[in-house]
């Protein structure tokens, strides 16, 4: 049946349709609530103070704080006073996981956030601004007796945010900084069972580097992953949903692709929005237990953004389309005032996830919200994409009360319209809706079958959202409009962008086709019109422009 894309369904059909989609919804978010544990889980580590004596601290050597070779140890860091030890010469090791446990790339991801506590000393302040520089290093390995190996080491600035509420004397020394949580470390995949931390803060009085930071007594660590059991439920749900998406997908576009006239704005968006909740919904996480890539934190950024954008533009060609005004929207540069908020918006967000997520590909210690500038610019891009959501919100919005305020304005204006014109906008209305029978579809011929269009208001532009049903010709009057390059115009009604085929049917065939003959001027020579029965002989051409009547 070319032309038609979903079917004519009556309430029954289409209550049953609604509860099973609603059923579903219900069964994913049991599922998701019942069986599914918590996406993420947070573990704590307290880091461990140990020792490196040797002259040359650069040399690979890794320090560690438990198990069969681990490292020479201190309590606190007033224990390395009388032992002579230097502030260089203390590492502050982290093993994860926890002893006994291991890590799995089910876990996806490997989120750290830096907390230190620093006592407050008279003689040793934290000044203003002060940023602590750490020298820190991350090694993996996948058996507990065997090498580490190097993954990351890189110099790590951090600025220092810390108040103290006591005051500042004698007898309140000891006691601790509040201090700001600082960004650490983000490593997109977990491929390996065991990491080793091992940080060191090198102090140079010359380079300033290190100085008026406090007396940093220890270095906690709070760990973020996602949850071996909720990347198993997420995945099975993805790879469930993905091929449903996929065939309706299909389907839908092999629909369009069978009716006799080229896809229309708002069904290509459709079929593009289609696209982007297959892409996003590829289980493509599947290869991240196998293989090694930290690149899935950014791809999946990617993925939502392409997503939320055509959504989002989805809403704003759909408003326009049924604005029912004169202006020709069928084209996507007739929406550059409403779609370039949120392109522009959404470069603004690639940007940004470039200079965090991006540089962290090669550097999982770096933030671009440690430095100033840094801080600066993740803001203005925020900002510009906020201002740009604001503006998107208000095109909608404003569309939305255009097209509300037509519809009325039409419905408000029919008692003063010819009956021609008042048909097109109240066919949808009629009370009396031809009978189709099967059998009758079935014995018609493929001449004699032709599309209904039923959704008010009657304002087409082919779009594939408007349900049809294929019944025969005979006895009805019928209206069709062949596809054509110019839009189909009648003198008493604005332009009609009839792009598909309507019908009209009704019990007064003779005095409508009469009152069509009448209509004093046509369009061009791109449309024919066709009339049964009886009434065939009772039409005339109107004109001598060259049109036909059939």
């Amino acid at each position: 049946m070319a032309g038609a894309i979903i079917e004519n369904m009556s309430t029954k059909k289409l209550c049953i349709v609604g509860g099973i989609l609603l059923v579903f919804q219900i069964i994913a978010f049991l599922v998701g609530g019942l069986i599914a544990p918590g996406p993420t889980t947070a573990v704590s580590y307290m880091s461990v103070k140990c020792v490196d004596v040797r002259k040359n601290h650069h040399k690979a050597k890794w320090l560690m704080p438990w198990g069969p070779n681990q490292c020479d140890k201190i309590r606190d860091i007033e224990e390395a006073i009388p032992r002579e030890i230097e502030a260089n010469d203390i590492v502050f090791s982290v093993h994860i996981p926890l002893p006994s446990m291991e890590m799995s790339p089910w876990f996806q991801f490997m989120l750290f956030i830096l907390q230190l506590d620093i006592a407050f000393k008279l003689n040793n302040q934290i000044r203003e601004n002060a940023e602590v520089s750490m020298d820190v290093s991350l090694a993996y390995r996948d058996d507990m007796f065997a090498e580490w190996t190097e993954m990351a080491h890189e110099r790590v600035p951090r600025k220092l945010k810390c108040t103290f509420t006591s005051p500042k004397t004698l007898e309140h020394e000891g006691r601790y900084y509040e201090c700001d949580v600082l960004p650490f470390m983000e490593i997109g995949s977990v491929a390996h069972k065991y990491y080793l931390l091992n940080i060191r803060l090198p102090v140079n009085e010359k380079k300033k580097i290190n100085v008026g930071i406090g007396e940093i007594k220890d270095i906690r660590l709070v760990g973020i992953h996602q949850n071996g059991g909720f990347t198993k439920v997420w995945f099975a749900m993805k790879t469930f949903l993905t091929p449903s998406i996929f065939i309706i997908m299909v389907w839908y576009w092999r629909r369009i692709t069978m009716m006799s006239r080229p896809p229309v704005l708002l069904e290509k968006v459709i079929f593009a929005l289609g696209i982007s909740m297959t892409f996003i919904n590829i289980p493509v996480e599947w290869f991240s237990i196998g293989f090694d890539w930290t690149w899935m934190l950014l791809f999946g950024d990617i993925r939502q953004g392409i997503f939320y954008a055509m959504l989002l533009s989805f809403w704003i060609i759909f408003c326009g389309e049924h604005m029912m005004d004169q202006h020709e929207r069928n084209h996507i540069a007739g929406y550059w005032k409403q779609v370039g908020p949120i392109a522009v918006g959404s470069f603004c967000l690639f940007i940004f996830d470039m200079c965090e997520r991006g540089v962290q590909l090669t550097n999982p210690f770096y933030s671009i919200w440690t430095t100033d500038v840094g801080t600066e610019l993740a803001m203005a891009f925020i900002i510009v994409a906020g201002i740009c959501l604001c503006l998107y919100f208000l095109f909608l919005c404003f569309m939305v009360f255009q097209v509300f305020r037509n519809i009325s304005g039409k419905q408000s204006s029919l008692p003063a319209m010819s009956k021609v014109r008042r048909l097109h906008y109240e066919i949808s209305e009629t009370k009396q809706e031809p009978q189709i029978h099967q059998q009758h579809i079935g014995e018609a011929s493929q001449e004699d079958r032709i599309n209904l269009s039923l959704w008010p208001p009657c304002h087409s532009r082919g779009t594939a959202l408007l349900p049809a049903v294929s019944c025969p010709l005979s006895p009805l009057l019928s209206l069709f409009c062949f596809l054509s390059l110019s839009p189909f115009r009648l003198s008493l009604s604005p332009p009609l962008h009839l792009r598909g085929a309507a019908l009209l049917a009704g019990n007064g065939e003779r005095e409508i086709c009469q009152a069509f003959s009448n209509l004093a001027t046509w369009s061009s020579t791109s449309y024919c019109y066709i009339c049964t029965g009886h009434v065939r002989e009772s039409l005339q051409p109107s004109s001598q422009d060259g049109n036909r009547a059939i």
